[in-house]
């Protein structure tokens, strides 16, 4: 009976593995089938799809908040750090490039397929797609393996299969119709990127235990670092098929899963004490931050174009969506190439984010000096950058500079300046740090929260928090696409009501 039992348990598993296969995948297909034809990011797609999808799984029963029931989409929402570390690696690469003064190589060693497999995708990005879901499995379950992870949880038994299942499924889907020079040594390279990054998430969790007596920094926070100095050594390394399939599908296979998990949520949240409070300031601080952010850079940095907006606020805000969006090549070939870098610079303002927040959440409460402190350090960066920006005039070299520096001073004061804004509204740190994450979609302060930094509750209920300001989604990358089909130029006016619109909003929400 108990060989039977095991049996059952075996096939049941693999049964989940395929139904979260195909429910991720094809939600992001029907998101690229939407927008075929239009410069839109299909990120806006699927978050609606995606809280849609959780809602009704609980609404009808076959599922509970959290979907536990499904325990891989579960486990697939929670490898943010690995979807993260390619971007890492790549804005590595290009800030060694700035620093030596080399001019940006945007070559391409591979000619991908123009073949349409479905509409919107093409068989290239299809097998890119795939293959981010299997390596985003493979290597998040063999960390588990190594690390000795048991937690009591049902697929505690089973990171070895999905390991193995993940591994070897990444190494063999190629896409044959590609024109790739050297096939074998593209493989190798597939190979190898997948081992770097799964030895940098257990080095990552190993300093992180080691220094949490000290203070409790998130695994991402090393992650980061050991990401950007690989890159930054390895600054001539030509992508495989791994780092290029994270690229171009991680982000967005990730936020579909977390999307689900968040849907399934919003109605035990919405009984939640103090939920309406962090619900409405994600909604308004997301036009406050993005579109505030967008107003400095048009009216006082003289920076109206794509090229120069997509990657600074994806970098200033670390903002989940337009970072995939970018690294995707949705918003252009410049910003493709410029917001790793953008997501990059703010690690040196993250060593203060997580630091100060780690402190204070042993506190259980905002240590306020620091966070004055750094946020006249990020006003300050950030005029001056806005100043670089509007002295560019058209320079590539002087415009990333310019953003490199926005990137670092509008992160600092949208971080602890949200926080400290919450502060005054009476709000507690947990929800602060939530309604925050949620406010500027801001993918560190996501996986620290999801990883326990703020408790169970915080790490439970993250995932809903994160998806709420998708109603402000169609806004933003509404607003990107049609400035994508402008010739890059924003309308202007529009930014301006927007912003006035989230800072009303916030006095509104913490009143």
């Amino acid at each position: 009976m108990e060989n039977i039992t095991d049996f059952m348990a075996s096939t049941h598993i693999l049964n989940q593995f395929w139904l979260t296969f195909l429910m991720v995948i094809s939600m992001v297909l029907v998101a690229r089938t939407f927008v075929a034809g239009t410069r839109y990011s299909p990120i806006l797609i699927i978050v609606v799809f995606g809280l849609l999808m959780g809602f009704i799984l609980t609404k009808t029963g076959m599922a509970t908040p959290g979907l536990k029931e499904f325990p891989i989409v579960d486990f697939t929402s929670k490898v943010t750090i690995t979807a993260l570390i390619a971007s890492f690696f790549m804005g590595g690469q290009e800030i060694r490039k700035i620093i030596a003064k080399k001019e940006l190589d945007k070559t391409d060693i591979v000619m991908p397929s123009h073949e349409e497999i479905f509409l919107g995708t093409k068989f290239t990005q299809f097998m890119f797609l795939i293959r981010a879901f299997f390596v985003l499995i493979g290597i998040e379950s063999m960390k588990r393996v190594i690390i000795g992870h048991n937690t009591n949880e049902p697929l505690d038994s089973f990171y070895p299969l999905l390991g193995y299942l993940g591994l070897v499924g990444s190494i063999i889907l190629i896409d044959y119709r590609a024109k790739i020079t050297n096939k074998p040594l593209y493989i190798r390279k597939g190979i190898m990127e997948t081992i770097v990054i799964l030895g940098i998430l257990v080095a990552s969790y190993y300093i992180s235990q080691w220094i949490k007596p000290m203070i409790a920094l998130p695994e991402i926070f090393f992650a980061m670092i050991l990401s950007v100095t690989a890159g930054m050594l390895f600054s001539e390394w030509k992508f495989g098929p791994t780092i290029r399939a994270l690229l171009f599908a991680g982000i967005p296979v990730v936020l579909a899963a977390n999307f689900m998990v968040g849907g399934s949520r919003i109605a035990e949240a919405l009984t939640l004490t103090g939920m309406t409070s962090v619900i409405s300031y994600g909604f308004f601080g997301q036009l406050f931050w993005m579109f505030g952010g967008l107003a400095l850079l048009i009216f006082f940095g003289k920076a109206n174009h794509i090229r120069n907006l997509a990657p600074g606020m994806a970098g200033s805000l670390s903002h989940s969506g337009l970072t995939g969006a970018c690294t995707a090549g949705d918003l252009g070939e410049d910003a493709m190439v410029r917001a790793p870098i953008m997501i990059n610079v703010p690690f040196i303002g993250h060593i203060f984010v997580f630091s100060v927040l780690a402190a204070s959440a042993s506190d259980g409460k905002l240590i306020i000096p620091y966070t004055l402190m750094i946020v006249a350090s990020g006003l300050a960066f950030t005029v001056w950058s806005l100043y670089m920006l509007r002295k560019a005039a058209g320079s590539d070299s002087k415009e990333i500079k310019g953003l490199m520096l926005f990137s670092l001073g509008w992160q600092l004061t949208a971080v602890f300046g949200g926080l400290f804004i919450l502060h005054l509204g009476g709000v507690s740190l947990d929800d602060a740090v939530m309604a925050n994450s949620s406010a500027i979609s801001h993918f560190g302060l996501f996986a620290a929260i999801q990883g326990g930094m703020f408790g169970d509750q915080a790490a439970g209920m993250i995932a809903f928090v994160f998806a709420m300001p998708f109603l402000v989604h169609p806004l933003v990358f509404g607003i990107f696409g049609k400035t994508a089909e402008n010739n890059g130029i924003m309308p202007q006016k529009l930014v301006y009501v927007l912003a006035a619109s989230g800072v009303a909003g916030i006095l509104y929400s913490l009143l």
